[in-house]
């Protein structure tokens, strides 16, 4: 092989070696990411986790109060058993928009049937002045201040991976691992980009209606 040949040969072998680093690297880079995309979601699954284990104790006390509203103690059990149903693989992000979406309905079901339970508690004096109540809606509260900020920085780091996912010639390299991208959290009606919002009145108790029978 004359050094025409050895030239080419060489410079086809630096391009390989360049070729091959760029390719791991930008591989390294969408496994680095898409480890942080599953690590902002097992802290989603944390706080929700966090809910679902205050259900029990917040039941068992308003259980306490005279002729409390059976139906809506009823709904917030069957909305707790709906989230146990409703999983993923544990400490891994959702792989398709369907998935997420049935795991995000049953914990906007049981956020609805407990922001109910603490609004029909308004109408019940000795709930408001007990005190193991009050502390489970303070932990409650903050529990849902921490759903939201975990569910925003879910969504952050997946925008990051899908970005990274999306470029070119990054794509194609995806492709080739069936790297798919990331679900989002959205909003299912107006203004619910953020979980269901709890908000509890320490104040003094104002008149109460006639608890319902």
């Amino acid at each position: 092989m004359g050094k025409l040949g050895l030239g080419c040969v060489g410079i086809l072998v630096v391009l390989a070696v360049i070729v091959g680093i760029s390719l791991a690297g930008t591989y390294n880079r969408l496994v680095t990411q898409g480890q942080d995309v599953d690590r902002s979601w097992a802290e989603v699954e944390n706080q929700y986790q966090r809910r679902a284990d205050l259900v029990p104790n917040l039941v068992s006390t308003v259980q306490g109060a005279a002729n409390f509203e059976k139906e809506t103690l009823t709904a917030v059990t069957e909305a707790r058993a709906s989230v146990g149903r409703a999983t993923v693989t544990p400490g891994t992000a959702p792989t398709s928009p369907e998935q997420l979406a049935r795991y995000q309905a049953a914990q906007d079901q049981l956020g609805s049937a407990l922001q109910r339970l603490l609004v029909v508690s308004e109408r019940y004096p000795e709930l408001r002045a007990n005190q193991n109540f009050r502390d489970l809606q303070a932990q409650l509260e903050g529990t849902e201040n921490r759903i939201t900020v975990a569910r925003g920085r879910f969504n952050e780091s997946a925008q990051v991976y899908n970005t990274t996912l999306k470029r070119f010639p990054t794509n194609m390299l995806a492709g080739f691992f069936n790297m798919k991208e990331k679900p989002y959290f959205k909003a299912t009606t107006a203004g619910a980009e953020q979980a269901p919002r709890v908000q509890f009145n320490f104040g003094s108790p104002t008149p109460a209606a006639s608890p319902a029978r």
